[in-house]
């Protein structure tokens, strides 16, 4: 909270002057990086899910295979 308005405060400062749109689109930009970041680990928890569970799949077909062959 305390950077927000520390942040704002400066940004208040600035505004008569071009640093304040360049602090703004900054800070857009890494809030999205930020967002994206959260979808890539979101991403990779997912694929890690469905590895996992392909390697259980496998893993119980090879079982079942090697007990219909005893």
């Amino acid at each position: 909270m305390r950077y927000a308005l520390a942040f704002s405060l400066l940004l208040a400062a600035l505004s008569g002057c071009g640093l304040a749109g360049t602090a703004v689109t900054a800070t857009d930009a890494a809030a999205a990086a930020s967002q994206q970041a959260a979808q890539a680990k979101q991403t990779e928890e997912r694929v890690r899910e469905q590895l996992d569970a392909a390697n259980r799949a496998a893993e119980e077909q090879r079982r079942a295979a090697e007990a219909q062959a005893q």
